[in-house]
């Protein structure tokens, strides 16, 4: 079979001649990863927007420049913030984890971090594009710096609790039901370390600009349930994060590492589907939601030889799919995250899962509607950005993890049945990214990105080969590992950011990358037209505490109803009595 990648990469050097970069090869073929003649002829400039600039040959001599990051009094003065208060960011993040609250309802967590930063003088402001425990907080020296965002999350993940610093699967929450046991929300995806360290590092930043008198305005942006890729794609569409200059993002990971490289565009949908409800010991004429969700689940799943691309990803979870068996389902809910290179690749991908849709519910004799509760861009790289924060990564250093945060993340490892390998204890290499896209993750930071230069890090919380997502990354989180890490990854943002307060020349090559990288591409929210955000409503004592009244303007409130007006089946004619 050709690969016409391939075929395009040997076409573009001819003798003498120079090589095509991966972002004209980009252009050329409008896709990454599948490469076919139809693809080919239609461009897609967002996937070569942020597909890497260099050409093969000098992608292979690569080496991550020196003499970027400098060291200056505000830089150690911001480092000795960190270590100085460094009980307190540990005894946040321990907080956090403990209350273990899922998106959107993260009441408790949101506090505790807004009261941390108004303790390091920030002024702080809840209801951010009305989400209630979303805030914004400010702290401004002088004036005519630099405006610098930092990106907080504290949303936990239902069923994966796990007990703190424990090596095998021991669920602290245990919810017993005889028909469903299942286990309490936990932090594996480590939020809990996200949003102190990002906090950590604002405060550090802000201490360090007025003691050495450095006009800068530090923004730090609370971010609600990041988990359901909701709070950021919105809050950026209603002009949030307008007026940066740069902004500065980590993730907890199982390696110390950042780069360029870009990540999957995703819409998140829900379906409905709608039948009758009757005995199940007399079913004629009922009509099953059920069957219909479960249709869809079997249905799509033939999407995955033929229409789905390396780059691509499509999972779903039944999330309501009936109470006991003696009753049919009236109503079955099954949520789909479509993941692709670039919000057109979704997109395509997007229409054949509600052509499924479609199928079951007419297969099934039963109604669908479908909603859209998120959608976000693939994210736009900055390699001048990550160069950058790499060269502070090297010279701080490594997380400082003890014999204690090792010995964990081997006994996971060893429960999971994966080598014994500890923690990465390295700064990995600054290397290009995979000139094919292979798909991946998705982020709400990606909105971000392509209105304000970005960068990305990964610090090490969890062990080598686990993945997050998982209870053992839970056990971790505020543990001695994550304990070292919420540290680490503190150090690196504050002493990025503060470069790019002492060295203009830093944060206008970044600006100048951003400029050039985001030509012919505008940036429009993935979200429907009328798009309004799912919502929960706040208990009393939060509204009091955060000055917040209740609803939004940006919400209906009372949601509609969901009810199905559903027919029974007809069998047809009665049949006539035998003689």
């Amino acid at each position: 079979m050709c690969d016409l990648h391939d075929q395009h990469e040997h076409e573009s050097q001819p003798a003498g001649g120079p090589a095509l970069s991966r972002r004209r090869i980009m252009q050329l073929l409008g896709a990454a990863g599948v490469t076919t003649a139809v693809m080919a002829a239609e461009a897609d400039p967002v996937m070569a927007a942020a597909a890497d600039d260099s050409s093969q040959a000098e992608t292979a001599e690569y080496q991550a420049p020196e003499g970027l990051a400098e060291d200056s009094p505000a830089k150690s003065a911001a480092l000795a913030w960190i270590k100085a208060n460094s009980d307190r960011i540990t005894g946040l993040n321990a907080e956090i984890w403990e209350y273990a609250e899922l998106s959107l309802r993260e009441w408790k967590s949101s506090i505790a971090e807004a009261e941390f930063l108004e303790k390091a003088g920030f002024e702080v402001e809840f209801g951010t594009a009305g989400f209630p425990t979303a805030f914004s907080a400010t702290y401004a020296y002088g004036k005519g710096g630099p405006v610098l965002g930092f990106s907080g999350e504290y949303d936990a993940l239902p069923g994966l609790s796990q007990n703190k610093g424990v090596g095998h699967h021991d669920p602290r929450e245990y919810i017993h039901d005889p028909f469903a046991p299942g286990y309490g929300p936990g932090h594996g995806c480590g939020h809990s370390a996200l949003g102190t360290a990002a906090a950590a590092a604002a405060a550090a930043v802000a201490q360090a600009a007025a003691k050495h008198k450095l006009p800068v305005t530090v923004k730090f942006f609370g971010s609600t349930a990041e988990e359901a890729l909701i709070g950021k794609t919105y809050a950026v569409s209603k002009g949030v994060y307008d007026g940066l200059d740069a902004f500065l993002d980590w993730h907890p990971s199982t390696a110390n590492a950042t780069g360029w490289g870009t990540s999957t565009a995703m819409t998140a949908v829900t379906f409905t589907f709608l039948g009758v409800a009757g005995h199940g010991g007399t079913p004629l004429g009922n009509k099953s939601a059920l069957d219909a969700a479960v249709m869809m689940a079997t249905m799509s799943e033939f999407l995955r030889e033929e229409n789905l691309a390396p780059s691509g990803r499509l999972h779903w979870v039944i999330n309501n799919g009936g109470d006991i068996p003696n009753v049919t389902p009236e109503i079955a809910e099954i949520s789909y995250y479509v993941r692709e290179g670039s919000p057109a690749r979704v997109q395509v991908l997007l229409d054949k899962v509600i052509a499924v849709s479609e199928a079951a519910a007419k297969a099934s004799q039963t109604t669908v509607q479908h909603r859209i509760t998120s959608a976000c861009w693939n994210q736009l790289p900055s390699k001048s950005f990550a160069e950058l924060l790499h060269e502070n990564m090297r010279q701080i250093g490594p997380p400082e993890f003890s014999d204690e945060a090792h010995h964990l993340a081997k006994e996971l490892q060893e429960s999971l049945g994966l080598p014994t390998k500890g923690l990465h204890d390295t700064i990995a290499d600054l290397t290009a990214p995979n000139p094919v896209f292979m798909g991946g993750g998705s982020t709400d930071v990606a909105d971000i990105s392509w209105n304000v230069p970005t960068v990305s890090m990964g610090a090490a919380l969890a062990p080598i080969g686990t993945k997050m997502h998982t209870w053992s990354t839970a056990a971790c989180a505020a543990a001695a590992p994550g304990q070292a890490a919420v540290l680490a990854a503190a150090k690196y943002l504050a002493a990025t950011a503060v470069d790019l307060i002492t060295q203009p020349e830093r944060l206008k090559a970044i600006k100048d990358e951003f400029a050039e990288r985001t030509k012919g591409v505008d940036w429009k929210t993935a979200l429907p037209d009328g798009y309004e955000p799912p919502m929960y409503e706040p208990p009393e004592w939060f509204l009091r505490k955060t000055g917040q009244s209740w609803p939004p303007e940006n919400i209906t409130w009372p949601p509609k109803r969901v009810v199905s007006q559903e027919k029974f089946a007809s069998l047809g004619p009665d049949l006539a009595p035998q003689k």
